[in-house]
């Protein structure tokens, strides 16, 4: 089950030649896709391209009418060697991920692949999110796309723009005989627009075909000496090909300065920053919203080859030159420099001297680094003098304000555990085990539970990546009087913690804690299925047992909780796998449903069911004001969002009370916190009955007479000891 369906968008992936297409990015890498006559898609799901793969698992009709084979692969590394496919036959194929931590992943399978080459067309589509809306370490693709020869894509961020790519992109790595990495930033990737489609291609050379009529050719193998060969292709065949290409069918855009501009500077920039380039000569008055420009601009839709004979055309008779490359290191500006000198050129290069080294290119960072670049050339005077003072009086003011001024009044907001997350218990556990046992070392992990590190919980020491929390433990491992703990998901279980963490403990007689989080999806990147899903996938197997997978490399002690709210069970489970004599690695699957998930499913049942005039019963969760000691613990061990605090309505007790707001989906964790941490019974748990039965309306008004019967029999005896 995924984060949102398309079913209803990919209606438009069968528009024809002529037709008009209008949605979203990602929908438009589908379409595009299909216009190109892919054999193969694959790849792991990521932001910001985990939407491409929920297109794709919810368009399988329509590939398979046109005979595309689609996975979804076990880790990015099975995607990327997937497109082994192409290696031999004219197969086009296409994986997709999220960079840069998807690279990192894939780059033995890239390596390889790069340097045999490829017969078919292969596109490595990664998501770029880069900045301040990234979940990841801030790194670029553009390193592994330099250090493997891989061609690499940064189209302009438009529908048009982002569907040309994917095609140019086939062909350029079928010219050259290179795969090819197409990047899409965030914004890309969710930009909404049109196109003129073109008709669905079904591949000439099928994948059945290949099957049938196998070849060979030992060369693409990378082993010596043919890997020694590879390396020399590269630079004398693949690279001039690739060069040719890419000047022939003019993949880098020039454009012009208009009547009256500047044309003695010019601007390089990055295809995918193209549309805040020109958000910022907006503001200078030096562009328009259609793209008309005042200044000459350079646009390199391909960040990596840089064609030396385009750069020099475009730097000719220019005084100076701006690079915007939003990353670091600088890359490309440093490539610009090696070209520039090399050839003697007398144009002058800015980049990251007047533009931020390192963070996001958002406007407003570009458009100081436009005005930097201009009044150190003269064409844009500092602000204090009239005549840049009559110049600028179009521009929108920004006022610079002190650097502390933001974090001093907005409090930074890091992300959280949704409501009624099932793993929120198993925090809360951890928590009270440790006021038992002392603070043990927690090797953290990617993915949901990574939230356990900020308050409330406060547990976590480290991290290393995507399933490998245990292997994150592995040398905290000597006899001592504490156990080492680790934690992993269920997704990071089957990407690859599951060799690298469990079977890595069996082997080395680990006698740590391995705690698998088993919420039934890959719940951080969408909710998307994997093999230990409950959910019946009528194209993917899934039910498949953690507990047995574990079983079977090795691991005897073996626990599974099957409701993790079930704080005392949590709390028992944790303790004994701490404390036990028994040696050898343990490990602990912790099971509850994703609550988001189950709350996508069931909500719309339950407003369908009340609007047909069914029964619908919801639990919800509250606290008596009355008995509400302020103590806040249930707080502090929970942190779910639907607690709050609230004025007390004792008017000699000053310390707020307790209360739970409306967002409660009534998973009850409160009210265990309450008891398993013994503090005050203020917890109750109410139903709200929708569409009631006549039953239930005689309950409620018995209930009411007898409360009310009791409170007024209370009253009398209080009355007689009025003074």
């Amino acid at each position: 089950m995924a984060e949102r369906s398309f079913v209803e968008e990919v209606k438009k992936l069968r528009l024809g030649a002529g037709e008009v297409f209008r949605g979203e990015g990602i929908l438009a890498v589908t379409k595009a896709l299909l216009e190109s006559g892919v054999n193969y898609v694959a790849g792991y799901q990521g932001a910001p391209i985990s939407h491409l793969m929920d297109v794709l698992a919810d368009a399988q009709d329509i590939l398979s009418e046109h005979g595309i084979r689609f996975e979804n692969s076990a880790s990015e590394a099975t995607a990327a060697a997937t497109l082994a496919a192409s290696v031999n036959y004219p197969l086009r194929g296409a994986v997709t991920f999220k960079a840069t931590v998807g690279t990192n992943v894939a780059s033995d399978a890239l390596a390889n692949l790069a340097s045999g080459g490829v017969t078919g067309g292969a596109l490595v589509i990664v998501g770029e999110d880069y900045g301040e809306g990234s979940s990841i370490m801030q790194e670029r693709s553009h390193a592994f796309a330099m250090k493997s020869q891989i061609w690499l894509l940064d189209p302009r961020p438009n529908l048009p723009s982002i569907v040309q790519a994917v095609k140019d992109g086939f062909e350029l790595s079928e010219a050259s005989r290179t795969p090819v990495m197409l990047q899409l930033r965030i914004r890309a990737c969710h930009v909404h627009g049109e196109f003129v489609a073109s008709d669905n291609r079904r591949p000439s050379y099928t994948i059945q075909q290949a099957m049938e009529q196998p070849q060979r050719d030992v060369s693409r193998i990378v082993l010596p000496p043919a890997s020694f060969v590879h390396e020399q292709e590269k630079i004398k065949e693949r690279w001039p090909a690739a060069l040719s290409f890419i000047e022939e069918r003019g993949l880098n855009e020039f454009f012009p300065a208009g009547a009256g501009g500047i044309d003695d500077l010019g601007i390089a920039v990055q295809g995918g920053c193209y549309n805040t380039l020109i958000r910022a000569l907006q503001q200078l008055g030096l562009a328009d919203a259609y793209g008309n420009t005042q200044l000459p601009l350079y646009v390199m839709n391909v960040a990596y080859p840089l064609v030396d004979a385009e750069l020099l055309r475009f730097c000719q008779a220019k005084r100076a030159l701006l690079v915007v490359e939003e990353g670091q290191p600088n890359f490309v500006e440093q490539n610009v420099a090696a070209i520039l000198r090399q050839a003697g050129s007398a144009t002058a290069l800015h980049g990251k001297d007047v533009l931020p080294v390192a963070g996001e290119y958002t406007t407003a960072a570009v458009l100081q680094g436009l005005r930097a670049f201009l009044a150190a050339h003269g064409r844009l005077q500092p602000a204090s003098q009239p005549e840049a003072a009559s110049r600028e009086r179009k521009l929108i003011p920004i006022v610079a304000a002190p650097k502390s001024a933001i974090e001093a009044s907005v409090h930074a907001r890091p992300p959280g555990f949704c409501t009624g997350c099932p793993e929120r218990p198993i925090f809360t556990a951890m928590k009270l085990v440790e006021r038992e046992l002392g603070e043990h070392h927690v090797s953290a992990d990617i993915g949901c539970h990574l939230f356990s590190i900020l308050p409330p919980f406060n547990l976590g020491n480290t991290t290393m990546g995507y399933g490998l929390g245990a292997a994150g433990a592995a040398a905290l491992n000597v006899p001592a009087a504490k156990r080492a703990i680790s934690v992993m998901g269920d997704g990071g279980f089957w990407h690859n913690g599951l060799t690298s963490g469990i079977a890595n403990a069996v082997f080395n007689r680990s006698d740590n804690l391995t705690i698998v989080v088993d919420n039934s999806y890959t719940s951080a990147t969408g909710g998307q299925d994997i093999l230990s899903s409950k959910a019946l996938n009528p194209t993917r197997s899934t039910n498949h047992a953690i507990e047995q997978a574990v079983r079977g490399v090795g691991v005897n002690w073996v626990k599974t909780v099957r409701r993790t709210y079930d704080l005392k069970t949590m709390m028992a489970t944790l303790r004994e796998a701490l404390t036990t004599t028994e040696k050898g690695p343990k490990v602990l699957v912790a099971q509850s449903e994703c609550m988001l998930n189950k709350q996508r499913r069931e909500k719309p049942r339950q407003r369908a069911a009340v609007a047909s005039g069914q029964r619908v019963v919801r639990e919800r969760f509250g606290v008596d004001p009355d008995t509400c000691t302020g103590d806040h613990s249930c707080i502090r061990l929970s942190g779910c969002p639907s607690l709050s605090v609230k004025p007390n309505p004792d008017p000699l007790r000053t310390d707020p009370v307790a209360t739970v707001l409306d967002s409660c989906v009534g998973c009850g964790l409160c009210g265990e916190v309450s008891h398993a941490a013994v503090l005050c019974p203020s917890f109750y748990r109410a139903q709200i009955v929708s569409n009631p039965t006549r039953w239930d309306r005689l309950r409620e008004r018995l209930g009411r007479a007898v409360i009310g019967w009791l409170q007024a029999r209370d009253q009398r005896r209080l009355a007689r000891y009025a003074f």
